[in-house]
């Protein structure tokens, strides 16, 4: 085995390992919340969803590709490849809507009752369950295609049409179908990005203008005046928002060229994979850092 395959097969199990690890220990804990009735946040039904399909990201992507950059190229039949393929697109689908719905939700939440958005402000937590049901069955609407352009490696398929991710193969000359789902797919990455960071500055821009009128409380009171809470939640929605706008953005124009390119480089491949599983890998440390509950039974008072 080369240095080189060895060195991308251990980023990508130390990848695999910590993003299973803290979508799991997440996921536990919402679900602890949710059998014991305790604590429970509006936005929990979003988190839950969110975390499930990040997990099924990282399994379906960081597994494979860690197993294929060790040596071990044709462990999948043809139904697994498009088993794999297919859940990971699905995943990511879900992942990117999820946290996209959790930002309006947060946006809808924060608005001042005199804003457009004071009417949902009653009626969006009751809908958060169903909208991530509906999020996931789009996104399988959306994939049911991709099954047509996968196939395993030992298939026997003519290597000049195919893409090889080193455990599948990724067929290139149905053209008439690939063109309208990347346009449909790339659609649908734009909307979310779009939204978020829409819903992200809505709410920076509400928490600024808060600031602004409790501004001579803040001097008044014994805290520190020049970080009061304000400005530390605008802080952390504005670091959350870079993150995620950068990692998609990055993600999509690597699989963008993946798609339109007929042979990509290894390079191009290993990239794009880490990139996938990034946020998927992230967010799970992020949500704790920021989630006091979680913490607390982390790290319980005494």
């Amino acid at each position: 085995m080369a240095t080189r395959d060895l060195a991308v097969g251990v980023i990508f199990l130390v990848q695999t390992l910590v993003g299973i690890l803290g979508n799991f220990y997440l996921l536990y804990h919402y679900l602890f919340f949710s059998l014991t009735g305790s604590r429970l946040r509006s936005t929990d039904p979003i988190l839950k969803h969110m975390t499930v399909a990040n997990l099924l990201v990282i399994l379906s992507k960081g597994i494979p590709q860690t197993m294929a950059a060790l040596g071990l190229k044709d462990f999948l039949g043809a139904l697994g490849c498009k088993l794999v393929f297919c859940a990971h697109k699905v995943g990511r689908g879900v992942s990117m809507g999820t946290t996209c719905l959790l930002s309006v939700f947060q946006a809808v939440t924060i608005s001042p009752r005199g804003s457009w958005w004071a009417g949902l402000k009653d009626k969006a937590p009751r809908y958060l369950g169903t909208t991530s049901i509906l999020c996931w069955f789009l996104n399988m609407s959306l994939n049911l295609i991709v099954p047509v352009f996968v196939t395993e490696r030992s298939g026997g398929t003519n290597v000049t049409r195919t893409r090889d991710y080193g455990y599948c193969h990724a067929v290139t000359h149905y053209k008439i179908i690939e063109t309208p789902y990347l346009i449909l797919a790339s659609s649908h990455d734009v909307l979310c990005v779009g939204l978020m960071v829409w819903a992200s500055g809505s709410m920076v821009c509400t928490l600024h203008r808060h600031r602004q009128r409790v501004r001579h409380l803040h001097r008044s009171s014994v805290g520190d005046p020049r970080h009061p809470p304000e400005t530390r939640a605008t802080q952390s929605i504005l670091v959350l928002v870079s993150t995620f706008a950068l990692l998609c953005t990055l993600s999509v124009a690597f699989q963008t060229c993946m798609t339109i390119s007929k042979n990509p480089s290894t390079w191009l491949v290993v990239t794009s994979v880490l990139l996938a599983a990034c946020f998927p890998t992230a967010s799970p440390y992020i949500l704790m850092r920021h989630d006091s509950r979680v913490l607390g039974l982390c790290f319980p008072r005494k």
